[in-house]
């Protein structure tokens, strides 16, 4: 065991006490401590936490995972970063344990009563100077398993990337106006160059997703950190300053291997030249790109053809910007922000196509996060979609929201694919349609197409979250609890406030691990307050036999239905956790009246099976349009 000030870290039991006083710590800021302990005196780098505690085929965002983690670990030891007594930070390298380190080994051999089986419990690390003799026996062994297990990774994190395609990351633009309204500029020139980018030549040339590109805003890392993080050949990075008419722009291309500047410009222009300053930037990028691999990178016929058209007027393409800088951040307010953002961009130039296909994306994702009914929202999507194609046709993210809401709404599976389809063959670089295609085909049960089409959007955006936790829902869709449990426990230990992978508690509950669903909806509840959180632990508690406290939320659910609407759809788990199959089926068939997007699970999820033998249950599928009939 360690012992440092008044603390004392137990490996082997997984516990931390303070003055013999247990200190609650969650798994990852435990790890964290304990090897930070066991390298005391001793800089420990960021990348090499990044190696020992987080799984090497878990693409997310560990930057922002780790700051968590180290927040929190501070947090339970009474440290501050400001003015630390326990951990030092070390600027742009990793952290220190700055005090006295006492290590107490553990005897050789233990006692095993009753010869009991003890293969699978965790051994505790040893100081270092004890391992030498164990390391020496081994380390042959090690190299060799070391060779074999890179060579099975790399075949399996990047398998679907063509021969001679080259990675390339855009990192977020800074934003050198000194005036932090400005940032939504920044970050949408930072957007435009990734879709510039991303047009080119998507046969040869892929560019990395917003999303995992966001990270590294204003916490830089090196370049070299970056390319193995991304999986990335080249980094372009830039800043951008502004004024009431004119905007400097600055971007250098890096290649990552050698971190040799290849191209480096400064461009100063009238805002009103910014979009062909853009494509201006992009053309000369791949020209570098195509010097140094000797290869041809460059704008294709498909690529001009699906070349956003620019707007007639700045000031609509500036409120553009606004918008996606709204929406991207994936709250209700964020999203009513959008919405007005897009609609005076559509003000002041009505044939602004991509305006009309943000205020779609913006109406369809709105509806799946229930913020207002579907019958609200859905049509003036459709409507929005619809004229964004009747502009350009050649829209990608329009055919997208259209395969949304043909989708959620409409239940018209063929006319949802056909448009992912047709979105994925205009650009296929973006990240969203391959990440929303793959869940249209988890949900159709097609499993064996949908996590390669999922692997191809976690290459296009390795950080991204959501696409971890969809791709672990389909494990669950799946029935491969295991490997959900494990991706849901990765995300959450980056980030315990990430409310779409508490869908773990019910792969708990597939696997009669009631006790690990209730602890991890207790924590999520800690960090969250919505009503969806008392319908899973009424399932959940229905489902354990706890028929008293899973009633108990049910009736505070129905008691909240009458001060406010809520989708009928949030009833279905508590009726069926209780075993009441009448009142859950009719509840889902209001749910098909509400058009609620919770339905499109119905043909996969595991926690209809106890009633998918009901011809009602297989009316409802046939319905959806998810039966075997209805797909041909």
């Amino acid at each position: 065991m360690f012992r440092f000030g008044p603390f004392e870290l137990r490996p082997q039991a997984r516990e931390l006490y303070k003055h013999g006083i247990k200190v609650r710590l969650r798994p990852q800021p435990f790890k964290v401590l304990h090897f930070l302990l066991d390298h005391a005196g001793s800089a420990v780098t960021r990348e090499e936490l990044h190696q020992e505690l987080w799984p090497s085929d878990t693409f997310v965002d560990f930057q922002h995972g780790l700051n968590t983690t180290v927040k929190e670990l501070r947090g339970a030891l009474g440290d501050s970063a400001t003015d630390p007594r326990y951990i030092e930070t070390l600027p742009r390298l990793g952290y220190r344990i700055m005090v006295q380190v006492e290590v107490e080994p553990l005897p050789l051999a233990r006692e095993n009563p009753g010869n009991q089986d003890i293969s699978d419990e965790p051994l505790p690390h040893a100081p270092r100077a004890r391992r030498w003799p164990l390391f020496l026996g081994t380390a042959v062994v090690l190299l060799l398993a070391l060779g074999l297990w890179f060579q099975s990774y790399r075949s399996r994190v990047r398998p679907l990337l063509p021969p001679g395609k080259v990675m390339l990351a855009v990192l977020p633009f800074a934003n050198l106006t000194g005036d932090d309204s400005q940032e939504y500029f920044s970050d949408g020139l930072t957007e435009e160059m990734i879709a510039q980018l991303g047009h080119l030549d998507p046969g040869h040339l892929g560019v990395i997703a917003r999303t995992s590109v966001m990270p590294y805003k204003n916490n830089p890392e090196q370049i070299s950190q970056i390319g193995r993080e991304l999986g990335v050949q080249y980094v372009l990075e830039g800043s951008v300053r502004r004024d009431s008419d004119k905007v400097r722009i600055t971007a250098q291309l890096i290649q990552v291997k050698d971190q040799s500047h290849l191209w480096s410009r400064q461009y100063d222009r009238e805002l009103s030249h910014l979009l062909t300053l853009q494509g201006e930037i992009a053309q000369e990028i791949s020209g570098e790109i195509q010097t140094a691999l000797g290869q041809p990178v460059k704008s294709s016929s498909t690529a001009r053809l699906s070349a956003p058209i620019a707007p007639e007027n700045y000031e609509a393409y500036d409120l553009y910007l606004k918008g996606r800088y709204y929406w991207n951040k994936r709250t209700v307010q964020g999203f009513q922000q959008a919405v007005q953002s897009f609609s005076q961009a559509i003000a002041k130039d009505p044939g602004y196509a991509r305006a009309y296909a943000g205020l779609a994306d913006s109406y369809a994702l709105m509806s799946a996060y229930y913020v207002a009914p579907p019958s609200e929202l859905i049509p003036q999507g459709r409507a929005a979609a619809l004229k964004a194609l009747e502009l350009d046709n050649n829209l990608a993210d329009a055919h997208v929201s259209l395969a949304l809401i043909a989708q959620n709404y409409d239940w018209d599976w063929q006319t949802s694919e056909r448009e992912f389809r047709r979105a994925i063959a205009l650009d296929p670089n973006y990240a969203t349609a391959h990440h929303w295609y793959a869940e249209h085909l988890g949900l159709l049960g097609r499993f064996d197409e949908a996590f390669p089409e999922m692997q191809l959007a976690r290459e296009l955006d390795p950080l991204s979250l959501v696409m971890q936790a969809d791709n672990a829902v389909m494990f669950y869709y799946s029935r491969q609890y295991d490997r959900a449990i494990q991706q849901f426990r990765a995300i959450l230990d980056l980030d315990p406030d990430f409310a779409r992978a508490h869908i773990i508690s019910y792969a708990y509950v597939q696997q009669g691990r009631f006790a690990d669903a209730l602890a991890d909806i207790g924590s999520w509840r800690r960090t969250d307050a919505i009503y969806w959180i008392d319908a899973e632990e009424a399932y959940v508690y229905g489902r354990q036999g706890k028929l008293e406290q899973a009633r108990r939320l049910l009736t505070k659910l129905e008691l909240l239905s009458r001060r406010q609407p809520l989708d009928p759809f949030i009833f279905v788990g508590p009726y069926l956790g209780l075993g009441d199959t009448d009142q859950a089926l009719a509840t889902l068939e209001k749910s098909v009246t509400a058009h609620s997007p919770g339905l499109t699970g119905l043909k996969v999820d595991p926690i209809y099976d106890p009633v998918r033998p009901a011809p009602r249950f297989q009316s409802l599928l046939h319905g959806l349009g998810l039966s075997s009939s209805t797909q041909q």
